[in-house]
């Protein structure tokens, strides 16, 4: 028979965290703590949920707009220019999107051609080298550095920089990192990409969860809003990860193209998350601002105990994650991360999971409960200890 499959398809690997996700499940085990999953603890307000089923209630279950409702697109509009000081027309650039994730895939079906070269720094999340791949992209990976708090440089940027180079992907503030980029960083980047020629897909995903002042978009950087695309959503700011909605915004060349593959392969986003997402983008500051004032409660807990037990690990100010480093003692991350849950039964991330610059290094997600967090840190300290006095006992 002939093969079926897609020689592409094959080759991409399956996501890494996954594989931790299995594990965990197989154990069966309720003494098991998950510190892996990259999604808030808490439930979507309910002012938020109300409208949603109001929106079922009134019969509002039909069809939108390929673009997404006009109530939400300027309300997205609106925030954007509240929150971040760029302003966006949101009948002609801004498309809503079955969450970020689709808002990425589809940016880069849109802007590339085949061969041409995406620049994705890592570590970071786990769908931008396939989705570029997908799009007939070829993948530049830039290594991040530990030294400097995972941040993208301009050194680093042009050293990767080629005459085939089309679109940057920033993630920042970042997935597994927490790492963040400031607006004297941002510039400087800016500098480059508007020299080169090339064009910027920053994904914002984790913008409202900023602990070192507001973020800052790329966007706003005078010159750059015509080279951005602008991908964001609500499933990080307002706790609404199965709701599935994202959005884009950018330039109306690219964001006619980008909706015109949307319109073939979505036709649209959800009808009643789109009702639920208005009301969340007009009521849900205070929401937002409860919940980020948790995770930094939590974010200070571990910075602090990972220093009390002598585990390396920068302060980040960005998402709900911390990215401690493990190379002490002589494993690799996932040796790691499989012995720690056998033995202590605590998930983690490998942080290769994230691109092999993230070896040595472990992905904590601090989107679980204080009681949770405390508990497993316990475990981990404890599993350092151990480690520790076998590594004496070879010297």
């Amino acid at each position: 028979m002939r093969n079926p499959l897609s020689e592409t398809i094959v080759n991409i690997k399956p996501s890494g965290i996954r594989k931790f996700f299995d594990l965990v499940s197989e154990m069966n085990d309720k003494d098991v703590i998950s510190l892996g999953v990259g999604e808030p603890d808490f439930d979507t307000p309910w002012h938020v949920r109300d409208e949603g089923i109001y929106s079922l209630e009134k019969g509002r279950t039909f069809y939108t707009s390929n673009s997404g409702l006009k109530e939400l697109r300027e309300e997205i509009c609106n925030y954007l220019d509240r929150r971040y000081q760029v302003s966006y027309d949101w009948h002609h650039e801004t498309i809503v999107t079955v969450g970020g994730s689709e808002g990425i895939d589809i940016a880069m079906r849109a802007m590339l051609d085949p061969g041409d070269e995406v620049l994705i720094p890592q570590p970071s999340y786990v769908s931008y080298e396939p989705c570029a791949i997908l799009a007939g992209g070829k993948p530049v990976i830039i290594e991040l550095k530990a030294e400097n708090e995972f941040r993208l440089t301009p050194e680093e940027l042009l050293e990767h920089i080629t005459d085939k180079t089309k679109i940057l992907v920033l993630p920042y503030p970042n997935n597994p990192t927490g790492a963040i980029m400031e607006r004297a960083d941002l510039e400087k980047i800016a500098e480059i990409v508007m020299e080169k020629d090339i064009f910027v897909l920053s994904d914002e995903i984790y913008s409202e969860l900023s602990y070192k002042g507001d973020h800052v978009t790329i966007a706003s950087i005078p010159g750059m809003k015509e080279r951005t695309i602008l991908i964001n959503g609500f499933s990080k700011a307002y706790a609404m990860t199965g709701w599935r909605l994202g959005y884009a915004c950018g330039p109306r060349e690219i964001i006619e193209q980008m909706t015109k593959i949307h319109q073939f392969a979505i036709m649209c986003a959800p009808t009643t998350s789109q009702y639920a997402a208005v009301e969340a983008m007009r009521n849900g500051d205070a929401d937002v601002a409860t919940m980020r004032e948790a995770y930094d409660q939590r974010r200070r807990y571990l910075v602090n105990a990972f220093k009390e037990m002598g585990l390396e690990c920068f302060e980040p100010y960005g998402a709900f994650y911390i990215f401690p480093c493990i190379k002490e003692f002589g494993m690799t991350s996932e040796e790691f991360a499989e012995r720690f849950l056998k033995e202590e039964k605590v998930a983690v991330v490998p942080g290769t999971a994230f691109g092999d610059s993230g070896e040595g290094f472990l992905r904590i997600s601090y989107a679980y409960s204080l009681q949770n967090l405390k508990a497993a840190l316990a475990r981990l300290e404890r599993f350092v200890e151990k480690l520790r006095a076998e590594q004496k006992e070879q010297a």
